[in-house]
């Protein structure tokens, strides 16, 4: 599959890797894909993150702030964090007391001291859903576009800072494969 890549995507890859050993990650998740994707330049994704406002740093900055908290929050989405809310329980709380006895970050996955880190299970369904977003869109490589587009689609933390910030599927649909346009026609 990776042979199908175009360079912006397996820039994207090796950023992903990159982001992960910054933040010495036990494995390379769709956070550290979607950070790599955030940091392109030049390529169709970056063109649609444009062309829906979402390329400035500020944006980006509260995309990555979002993941970050995500992750503190061992993977828990706003949504699974509202849910629990709905029972009693408060995950910020619960956070903020396990850190206080464990330190920052105790919730967000070991941390790997070396060797090549691994791509974790969403991650490796990414990599496969943008395939199938190629193919879709009847695409012969697959571009960094398309793992933007498989962020997007996928439910999750990647999905949900995306879509905070105007970028969902349909939106890049309309820019990525109408005419470049952001706005409904």
């Amino acid at each position: 599959m990776f042979e199908r890549f175009t360079k912006g995507a397996r820039d994207v890859v090796k950023g992903a890797y990159v982001h992960a050993e910054r933040e010495r990650a036990p494995h390379v998740d769709e956070g550290h894909l979607l950070l790599a994707v955030l940091d392109a330049r030049g390529t169709r994704g970056s063109f649609a993150l444009g062309a829906l406002g979402a390329d400035t740093a500020g944006k980006r900055a509260s995309i990555g702030e979002a993941l970050l908290t995500a992750r503190r929050r061992a993977g828990l989405s706003q949504a699974d964090a509202e849910a629990l809310a709905g029972l009693g329980i408060d995950v910020d709380e619960v956070v903020a007391r396990v850190e206080e006895a464990h330190g920052v970050g105790a919730l967000s996955g070991g941390r790997r001291l070396g060797g090549r880190r691994p791509f974790a299970k969403g991650a490796k369904g990414v990599l496969e859903s943008s395939l199938r977003m190629a193919l879709a869109h009847h695409d012969r490589a697959i571009g960094d576009e398309h793992l933007l587009l498989a962020l997007a689609t996928r439910p999750g933390i990647t999905s949900e800072a995306l879509a905070a910030h105007g970028v969902t599927v349909p939106a890049l649909e309309r820019v990525l494969y109408a005419g470049g346009e952001a706005a409904a026609s």
